[in-house]
């Protein structure tokens, strides 16, 4: 994956977990991850964490389709 796609992943699970009311220690609790690797996939600074089974696990978690977290043309504010 490239930076910046990681990144925008990343925003993404921010905008959705901050949507769905969840801290990030909540939801990393809920998917079973460590808080620091769910800190590091939202900064975009830890690519080789975001495989797709952690992505998929995630938007499980957060109660959205893994393609709100893929597709570059879903815009958030």
């Amino acid at each position: 994956m490239s930076a910046r796609l990681v990144r925008m992943i990343g925003l993404r699970i921010v905008y959705y977990r901050k949507v769905q009311g969840y801290m990030q220690q909540q939801l990393a609790q809920k998917i079973d991850i460590s808080y620091s690797c769910l800190g590091k996939i939202e900064c975009g600074r830890l690519k080789n964490c975001a495989s797709l089974p952690l992505l998929i696990k995630i938007a499980d978690g957060l109660d959205i389709k893994l393609i709100d977290l893929l597709n570059e043309n879903n815009k958030i504010s």
